[in-house]
């Protein structure tokens, strides 16, 4: 009999995750990572309970680990030093990388098991190329529940020791198995926020290390080329607390339209503001990756595309370029509110074949 570790968040997808494969024959292994901070005291004391009487209704093992100490070196570093430069980072798929299924891995070995498995909406799929099996992350099914964008920085082998159980199923479907089997948290709502420590408002997060510094708010015209013919409308707190996009937090009324940030300067501490949703400043058409920042499956030259830069975002059809130590992606549609620092993950046919982080 095969051994699964499953990765049980207290939510139902893991909780089905886990059902499905003790069905199928596996001998199931729950754990629950634990991630304590001032923000998440309650929720994380309330999904391990649930992930533990979930556990006990299947009748399998149930164990709970500490990561506070890498999730701070790992995540919460990483978050604020990228606010500090100006960029918009993703955790969540660091996360799954650098976290999540790093531990697990570890913990196949010291459980003896043979798979590890989380309730994510992907399917997993090996191909036999050039000789060799690759193992790729492709769409589910339920294009509304969709988490491959998440898994994008997966290595070969953590995919190759992966299952998915949920990628072929509906969330109706999955929480129609959890009511009839019983499952406490059949009808439990989906957790949101960053990963571990749940729904908050950025700036109180950032705010806790970034320091507050006066700058100007500069309004750019729309049919302006030049930012410096800008005229000064108003201060902010820090450049660092504002993405590309962003109309909350500025302050400042009396305009036809609201105001949206359409770029910073962190050097100097400026934020550039346009009117309007239409505002050609919130739109880029061509975007490029570093070497370094790439995660490729394969090697790509004038390949079309399709790309998504945030979570349920329609796949948008793209070119990709390679020259030199960069890739360049352009869009056929110029792309709303892209900000540096943020994932951009390209698929053919549903299949994630790399992905980067936007510089």
């Amino acid at each position: 009999m095969k051994r699964v570790i499953v990765g049980m968040s207290g939510g139902v997808d893991s909780s089905v995750a886990a059902l499905l494969l003790k069905k199928q024959g596996y001998e199931v292994i729950g754990i629950y990572l634990k991630y304590s901070n001032i923000y998440n005291q309650c929720t994380w004391r309330e999904d391990s309970i649930d992930a533990m009487l979930v556990s006990q209704t299947l009748k399998i093992p149930f164990y709970i680990i500490d990561i506070s100490k890498i999730y701070k070196k790992k995540i919460i570093k990483y978050i604020y030093k990228e606010y500090r430069k100006g960029f918009t980072p993703n955790p969540d798929i660091l996360c799954n990388s650098k976290i999540k299924f790093k531990i697990f891995l570890e913990k196949l070995i010291d459980l003896k098991s043979d798979f590890l498995a989380t309730g994510h909406y992907v399917i997993k799929k090996e191909i036999f190329e050039n000789g060799k099996i690759y193992y790729q992350i492709k769409s589910g099914i339920d294009h509304n529940k969709d988490q491959s964008y998440f898994l994008c920085k997966l290595n070969q082998n953590q995919i190759k020791k992966s299952l998915f159980p949920l990628g072929n199923l509906t969330k109706k479907e999955v929480r129609q198995i959890a009511s009839k089997y019983h499952l406490i948290n059949a009808k439990k709502k989906d957790s949101q926020g960053i990963c571990f420590i749940g729904k908050i408002k950025l700036f109180n997060f950032l705010k806790l290390k970034l320091k507050k510094k006066e700058g100007s708010i500069i309004e750019i015209n729309q049919n302006s080329e030049n930012y410096k013919n800008g005229k000064i409308i108003g201060k902010h707190i820090g450049a660092h607390f504002f993405t590309k996009g962003q109309r909350k937090g500025l302050k400042i009324g009396g305009y036809k339209f609201p105001l949206f940030v359409i770029e910073k300067d962190i050097k100097n501490n400026i934020l550039y503001v346009g009117m309007g949703k239409n505002h050609p400043g919130l739109y880029t058409k061509v975007v490029f990756i570093k070497k370094k920042n790439l995660n490729l499956n394969h090697d790509f030259f004038k390949k079309e595309v399709k790309c998504r830069i945030r979570y349920r975002q329609k796949l948008q059809k793209a070119t990709l370029y390679k020259k030199k130590n960069k890739i360049y992606v352009e869009f056929e549609i110029p792309q709303l509110a892209v900000n540096a620092g943020q994932f951009i993950v390209w698929y053919i046919n549903n299949e994630v074949i790399g992905s980067g982080i936007i510089g």
